[in-house]
């Protein structure tokens, strides 16, 4: 599979880690911010985009899902599921008193994934939030002067030659991050040398106005077809107070009769329905660091 494969960088974040997962060899390039990532994809500066969308500590991540719900011309063609280990790294000339480190540089999610071993050890640390865990271990390795550390990944480490001090600082030990694949359009991409592990459909469901009642009859639809949700979220229309849209995703592939069947059955509810995708998923149980490529 080729193409422009774009990211939320610097290299060393989770998300390249879930890049080098799914792609091997294509060209790929790194964006500061989620929004600058996802733009490119729509100015067609790149073919496909990888993103976080849901930490399974922090929730959702909230301007990932924004954009896919008020920009309708991206699709969800992927999925890949990363488990998530943080560490305490610092450059190496600040390896013997990393227990005195003045400021901390991470993304806010690493951050506070990290409350327990932050509040015990490093209690007196300040924190700088980055864009990205990347940004912050690269940050750390420019100003080898200044007693600073970052949170991230081991791949940071790699990438920009920091000694990691503290391995494992996460509150939870069972911590994943879902990241998706985003086209232009719902074409199905060829996966080579991948096991899929499943699929979903994901859509965005505008319910009407002031009507008792019908997000009951909504989620009806998919039971007594027994279709399974793995997830149902509101977020804010931005349109005023009580005003929602639901992100929902359906376990199974887009069929030709029991999905399609569903959505009729909510449209007929005066219900507004956009199709964000139908892509298989992967399970990504431990990546290693010598994979990752540029």
């Amino acid at each position: 599979m080729t193409g422009r494969i774009g990211y939320l960088g610097p290299k060393g974040t989770f998300t390249k880690m879930a890049v080098d997962a799914l792609f091997n060899g294509e060209d790929k390039q790194s964006f500061k911010t989620i929004p600058e990532c996802m733009d490119a994809i729509v100015n067609s500066q790149i073919d496909i985009g990888v993103v976080p969308l849901e930490n399974a500590i922090e929730g959702s991540v909230n301007m990932t899902v924004d954009y896919l719900i008020q920009d309708h011309s991206l699709k969800i063609v992927g999925e890949v599921v990363v488990p998530i280990r943080q560490h305490l790294m610092v450059h190496p000339s600040n390896e013997a008193k990393w227990s005195e480190l003045t400021t901390i540089h991470s993304h806010p999610h690493a951050v506070a994934q990290c409350h327990h071993f932050l509040q015990k050890d490093l209690q007196d640390v300040r924190i700088e939030y980055t864009t990205s865990t990347g940004a912050g271990a690269e940050f750390v390795s420019q100003y080898p002067d200044e007693n600073i550390g970052a949170i991230g990944n081991e791949l940071a480490a790699k990438e920009y030659g920091l000694s990691i001090v503290r391995e494992d600082i996460h509150d939870f030990t069972n911590n994943h991050t879902r990241f998706v694949v985003l086209h232009r359009n719902s074409q199905e991409l060829q996966w080579e040398n991948l096991a899929v592990d499943g699929h979903k459909t994901s859509l965005i469901i505008t319910l009407p106005t002031d009507q008792a009642g019908t997000l009951h009859q909504v989620l009806s639809a998919f039971a007594w077809r027994k279709l399974n949700l793995s997830k149902i979220e509101s977020r804010p229309m931005k349109t005023g107070l009580g005003n929602y849209y639901f992100l929902i995703d359906i376990q199974q592939k887009l069929d030709d009769v029991l999905i399609p069947g569903a959505i009729a059955e909510i449209e007929t509810l005066g219900c507004n329905v956009e199709l964000l995708g139908s892509y298989p998923y992967f399970l990504v149980d431990g990546i290693s660091v010598s994979s990752s490529n540029s």
